[in-house]
């Protein structure tokens, strides 16, 4: 979910999922009026190199919103570190925002609470129809044959990010297009202090991201058809070591970027230590990080073989941020008016381009601004070999236990201890058996 959403989504307690429980959002109104409040609370995720970024961004939008409807937005940018268990504790408290953005990822997680306004055709229509969007970012809206539970807001994917200097001083002519390349191409790079590839081994989500499109180039998807934890398969076994694997055997991967969490391995990148990056849509941090345009390219992830597609050889999931409300807001009409602001063509140009993500709402992918050769790359994954991941009830969990499972693999590599299918397979069954029963 990611402005980069790059963030350790911490453990939490998820009994909400189970029982469905309402809540109330953040405004306050008059009782016994039927007058709306003018007022709505956001809760915006990191989407920028920092929450101060995000801010600037933002609130001119917000001010813009308010004179056009007279509803004033109170923003508040939470990081990707806090946000999901900020989530969970507002539905089960009722203390919680009236429109708030979520990692697509967790979209049917937290439709499961019952939390969460359904965007059934009613409500589609009131911000311009289901049809305006791309069908690849519908898909992370919830679970199969319901209502979505949120709106797509800014669509991203996963790409190789790569130093040019650093490409051409090893003598390196293109980007590697399967990973046998990627590791041959990275032990030429990974010498004098520098690495080949950057990694963030504490950060949750992105470990899940990244194993989870292994996992589908392995035949994995880590949930059975009927929805239960397959975690221990061969496939899922062999996508999490091959990932690890790539510090602990290859060792183009330095061993410290363990304990990194929250876009270190983006800072390195712009900084000349590292030579390349699987990250979504990165290039707004990139500019953010003082690296011009023209020092980094930028080429589809690695697959196994042959070129990306769909099945096995994926090479993204479908990464990007939708925009959900409460149900219980006091202001319902004015939550459903500021989505379809933010969603409108002119918002999702400026938005998408200040972030270097690419608008789900399809007239606005015709501007110019998303023609560029790094966004042809996203647009063309997510259009070709990008995957949604599950849509189950039960898919926060499988991040967080799971990309605990992988943090704590790459803190054993970092630390030189075996990294052996039986010690993979272990750590995934542990994962595993810490999954809700049905």
């Amino acid at each position: 979910m990611r402005r980069i959403r790059a963030a350790a989504v911490g453990a939490a307690t998820f009994s909400l999922v189970l029982a469905a429980t309402a809540c109330g959002g953040g405004s306050t109104g008059t009782e016994g009026s039927n007058e709306q409040p003018k007022t709505l609370t956001y809760w915006a995720s990191n989407q920028g190199a920092s929450l101060e970024v995000d801010k600037k961004v933002l609130q001119p939008e917000l001010d813009k919103f308010e004179e056009q409807t007279g509803i004033k937005v109170k923003l508040e940018v939470v990081p990707w570190s806090d946000l999901l268990n900020r989530i969970l504790t507002a539905t089960t408290s009722g203390q919680g925002p009236d429109v708030l953005n979520i990692g697509n990822t967790w979209s049917a997680s937290l439709q499961a609470s019952g939390a969460l306004l359904p965007w059934d055709q009613k409500n589609f229509d009131a911000i311009g129809g289901k049809d305006r969007f791309v069908e690849s970012a519908l898909g992370s809206t919830g679970a199969p044959g319901q209502d979505p539970a949120a709106v797509p807001l800014y669509s991203m994917a996963y790409a190789l990010y790569y130093n040019k200097k650093m490409f051409a001083d090893a003598g390196i002519e293109k980007p590697p297009a399967t990973w046998d390349e990627l590791v041959e191409t990275g032990k030429k790079l990974s010498k004098d202090g520098k690495w080949a590839l950057g990694a963030e081994g504490s950060n949750l989500s992105n470990n899940i991201h990244q194993v989870f499109v292994l996992g589908k180039q392995h035949g994995a998807d880590f949930f059975t058809p009927d929805g239960k934890p397959d975690f221990t398969s061969d496939g899922a076994v062999a996508a999490v070591k091959q990932y690890v694997d790539l510090m602990a055997k290859d060792k183009i991967i330095a061993p410290g970027n363990a304990e990194y969490a929250q876009n270190q391995s983006l800072s390195d990148f712009a900084k000349d230590k590292t030579a390349m990056v699987l990250w979504q849509t990165a290039s707004a941090t990139f500019k953010a990080q003082g690296m011009n345009d023209d020092e980094w390219g930028v080429a589809p992830a690695p697959v196994q073989s042959g070129t990306p597609g769909q099945g096995k050889a994926t090479n993204s999931m479908v990464a990007g941020i939708n925009m959900a409300v409460f149900k219980n807001t006091k202001n319902i009409d004015g939550a459903k008016k500021f989505v379809k602001f933010m969603t409108s063509d002119k918002e999702q140009v400026i938005l998408n381009k200040a972030y270097g993500s690419i608008p789900p709402v399809k007239s606005a992918q015709q501007d110019p601004a998303f023609n560029t050769p790094a966004l042809a790359v996203l647009r063309d994954t997510l259009a070709t070999s990008a995957t949604a991941l599950p849509q189950v009830p039960e898919e926060s969990q499988f991040e967080t236990v799971v990309g605990t499972a992988v943090k704590e693999l790459f803190a054993d590599a970092a630390a030189g201890r075996p990294v052996t299918t039986a010690s993979v397979k272990a750590k995934l069954e542990k994962a595993q058996q810490q999954m809700p029963k049905k």
